[in-house]
């Protein structure tokens, strides 16, 4: 018996190794002669243009029915084609940054690719056509990508009916070109199918109210409707998709009354982006139960509040923007720890804040102490979100600047009331790249301790009560490309060497004690200073660029950082590199 058992035990051993090597031994199957044919014929329904995008590659131009030995396989040689490896159905289509031109029509062969789950036609000029509404015949569709596609038109109800979709990105579809609204996608915001997870509709011309049936999309991750024209008010129940959404952008919209505050314990919010709405009423403190929040931008609203010291136990807050509100009062007489030990970026300028800076908060936020990034982003990047700085100089003074996203490090507390002495602890905080005190009513003298901030790129105090000399050590500041002390009461000579051979006369104006290059105004002397080379100079330094997605264009009191949540991340679109100021004529 013992026997009998070892040779069927052996005879199935045989079997199974047999099997295992001819199905390790046979060839993926071949490419659907059907779906082969579909797309060459989508392929031949464009030109490929190389001038689409400057980046573009024409993936499609290889693709050919013809090979030298029998037929080529779209499975295994085509550029941007997935197959399933079983099967051999197209279930993927990537021709981003194609070089595409031209139109998808409604009978269009894309639309036989009936087992196609990922379509990706984004960076692709379809000449305004609108989206057809036989995309709702892609029922395996799980991932679609219009964006910068030049799409126009009202979005077809069909796309709901795509119930296997999770990710949709239709933004960016909106562009500066002399034919009115048919540039932008138009109309109700279309509410995608319940499976959804990733939805991107930004830059757009939608209206209306964002509708209360988003709160039943139970899988929504990512949201993203961002400059768009949606008006009304905010449902409360968006608060019940916090146990799920990731990402929440609104910005720039025409959206009113108050943020709803039912944010559940357990939240899972990393980056909030209301800003440039109408919203008002007071900062709901549930968002305090949003533990994980990294990011948070109310700017640009009309809220009235004191300072949210409660936001101090979100320990991973790192963007915190309050710009151009109601916000009132003092920081530094609340009774807080003022921790805040995460932040890089604050912007509580153009407020109605009050009293002394904030000495104790400046010792505790750590995170600014350190040089560069220290591996601690505060942009979560597997949510697939890049946004804007928008900055705002109190001169018309255009800057181009490319950075790391996550190593920016900012203070701009300008355009408020607070008055006395900048404390010596700013000293302390050498990762800064940017500090605006601008137009407050600061007194005494400016820190020596300033010269420790040898990151420092932006420095503004103008516009305050400031007295004495301006301190010779700022001379060390190797890196500061702008530099603003006009309408202070500062005396003394200006500092001599490196970057301060370069600021114009006006980043002194309204300070009559003061002297020395690049006043006319010699020390000690009644005589002027000639320098006919001054005038060429200065306009020369007045046309700064400032760039990386973050843009300086003056005009207004501060600086303006407004944060935009919700462009999708194009790896390869992105520059990782610090390029260094340079000035353009």
């Amino acid at each position: 018996m013992a026997t009998c058992l070892r040779f069927l035990f052996s005879d199935l051993l045989v079997l199974f190794l047999l099997s295992l090597t001819a199905s390790l031994s046979s060839p993926q199957p071949l490419c659907h002669q059907d779906e082969s044919l579909a797309l060459m014929q989508f392929k031949d329904s464009f030109i490929i243009h190389n001038d689409t995008f400057s980046s573009c590659f024409p993936k499609a131009a290889s693709w050919s029915v013809e090979a030298e030995h029998g037929r080529s396989d779209c499975c295994s040689s085509w550029d941007g084609v997935e197959c399933d490896p079983h099967t051999a159905h197209v279930i993927g289509l990537d021709l981003s940054d194609s070089c595409l031109y031209g139109s998808i029509n409604s009978n269009s062969s894309l639309f036989r690719l009936s087992h196609l789950r990922s379509l990706n036609l984004a960076f692709n000029d379809f000449n305004y056509s609108k989206i057809p509404s036989t995309i709702g015949n892609l029922s395996w569709l799980t991932s679609l990508n219009l964006s910068y596609s030049h799409v126009s038109g009202e979005v077809p109800y069909e796309i709901s009916y795509l119930s296997k979709l999770s990710a949709l990105d239709l933004s960016h579809n909106n562009h500066n070109l002399h034919i009115g609204s048919l540039t932008r996608l138009q109309g109700s915001l279309p509410i995608p199918p319940p499976s959804i997870n990733t939805y991107l509709v930004r830059n757009n011309s939608f209206t209306g109210e964002v509708s209360p049936l988003f709160c039943n999309l139970s899988s929504l991750s990512v949201l993203d409707l961002s400059f768009n024209n949606l008006s009304g008010q905010l449902h409360p129940c968006f608060c019940n998709l916090s146990q799920t959404l990731k990402a929440l952008g609104l910005q720039s919209n025409n959206i009113s009354g108050t943020i709803p505050d039912a944010w559940a314990k357990g939240c899972s919010l990393r980056q909030i982006d209301l800003s440039h709405n109408q919203f008002q009423g007071l900062l709901p403190r549930s968002l305090a139960n949003c533990k994980e929040l990294g990011h948070l931008d109310v700017g640009y609203n009309k809220i009235h509040d004191t300072f949210p010291s409660w936001l101090e136990t979100l320990t991973e807050l790192k963007v915190f923007i309050l710009r151009s509100n109601g916000f009132y009062g003092a920081i530094r007489d609340i009774q807080i720890n003022c921790t805040f030990s995460n932040l890089h970026i604050i912007d509580l300028s153009d407020n109605n804040f009050s009293g002394d800076l904030p000495g104790e908060c400046f010792q505790r936020w750590n995170a600014m102490k350190l040089f560069g990034a220290n591996e601690s982003q505060y942009m979560d990047y597997d949510i697939r979100f890049s946004f804007t700085l928008p900055l705002t100089l109190t001169k018309g003074i255009k800057l181009e600047y490319e950075r790391i996203q996550h190593e920016l490090k900012v203070i701009d507390l300008s355009c408020n009331r607070f008055e006395g002495e900048i404390p010596e602890v700013v000293g302390n905080l050498k990762g800064l790249h940017i500090l605006n005190f601008s137009d407050n009513a600061l007194s005494g003298h400016i820190p020596s301790s300033l010269a420790n901030l040898t990151d420092l790129e932006i420095l503004d105090l103008s516009q305050n009560k400031l007295f004495g000399e301006i301190p010779p050590q700022l001379s060390q500041l190797t890196f500061l490309a702008f530099f603003e002390v006009f309408n202070n009461c500062l005396t003394g000579p200006i500092p001599l060497g490196n970057q301060f051979e370069t600021f114009p006369n006006s980043s002194f104006d309204g300070n009559p004690g003061l002297c020395g290059r690049p006043l006319s105004k010699a020390c000690g002397d009644s005589l002027p200073i000639p320098d006919p080379t001054f005038e060429e100079n200065q306009d020369s330094v007045s046309s700064f660029e400032f760039g990386w997605k973050v843009v300086v264009i003056g005009f207004g009191c501060g600086f303006v950082i407004g944060i935009v949540i919700g462009q999708w991340v194009i790896a390869r679109k992105q520059d990782w590199f610090v390029n260094a100021f340079r000035i353009k004529k």
